[in-house]
């Protein structure tokens, strides 16, 4: 049977440039809102150790790829290393003096990341594939929805998030397709059956933890536990809707046959966010 894989013309491009803030980004720095800079420091604190698991699962399975594929993966290990020391650079300019609760929101991380890697490469990469859609549906989003967040932003921090937006779309297949060539002896129902389990499972908990992760964060600022977790409920599945706003995109994946490019990601916005980060790379 002949799988759908990543279009020829989609390049994983790395792109090595840092950040660098003239100064500490001011406490609320996502448009001086308390709730939508908690959950986004929240997402910023799993990002490191996260995309490191998600390099070493597809990293095990490289020997099983070719050709075209081959190159991707070598585009995506070099894209989420540059992510995670971009955002390591990113948490450690967090308020660590206002936002106490964020080395233990890191170390819960870890022993999360610890527990996944305890349980072997294939369920590393199964794991890795779900929150990659999961990344690809956020960043998506952002795509769509980009005057609505990140408007009274510090250049630098909102030029690094469109940045993570686009590469985050550009690699969104690779684990996906890596998958796919790992299992190729497996029976297309097994396979199905595998990564929808694996996503009801992601899904769960990774929106849990984050809205978890940014309710505590958002503590520091006076709220009560009962209404930070309210607040934080209340901009991932309502408005402006962080989790919500994807939905097409989330339960295409419960599609037999399904293909992270039968979202077309394309279009005029993305087109020019790569030639803006093309060129910075460049000059970098």
């Amino acid at each position: 049977m002949t799988h759908k894989t990543t279009p020829a013309q989609v390049e994983v491009t790395p792109r090595d440039i840092r950040f660098t803030l003239e100064a500490p980004p001011a406490r609320h720095w996502l448009d001086g809102d308390p709730v939508a800079t908690a959950v986004f420091n929240a997402l910023s604190l799993t990002f490191p150790d996260g995309e490191r698991l998600f390099m070493d699962a597809v990293r095990h399975y490289r020997d099983r790829v070719s050709g075209k594929l081959s190159d991707d993966v070598r585009g995506f290990i070099a894209q989420e290393a540059i992510h995670s020391r971009e955002h390591h650079a990113l948490n450690q300019l967090i308020d660590r003096a206002h936002y106490t609760a964020a080395p233990e929101i890191e170390a819960q991380i870890r022993e999360r990341v610890a527990f996944s890697r305890s349980r072997g490469p294939m369920a590393m990469l199964i794991s890795t594939i779900a929150l990659e859609h999961f990344t690809a549906m956020m960043a998506e989003s952002h795509i769509r929805h980009r005057d609505e967040l990140f408007q009274k932003t510090d250049p630098a921090i909102e030029r690094l998030w469109r940045w993570h937006a686009l590469e985050e779309t550009e690699h969104k297949a690779v684990a996906y397709d890596v998958f796919m060539a790992a299992t190729k002896d497996w029976s297309p129902l097994l396979r199905y059956r595998r990564r929808c389990v694996a996503m009801a499972l992601i899904t769960l908990m990774f929106t849990r933890n984050i809205t978890r992760y940014a309710a505590r964060l958002l503590e520091a600022d006076g709220y009560t536990p009962e209404a930070a977790l309210k607040a934080v409920k209340g901009f991932v599945w309502g408005r402006p809707g962080l989790f919500r706003r994807g939905w097409r995109t989330y339960f295409a994946w419960y599609r037999p046959g399904f293909h992270p490019w039968d979202q077309k990601s394309t279009g005029p916005t993305l087109a020019a966010w790569k030639a803006e980060f093309d060129a910075a790379a460049q000059a970098a």
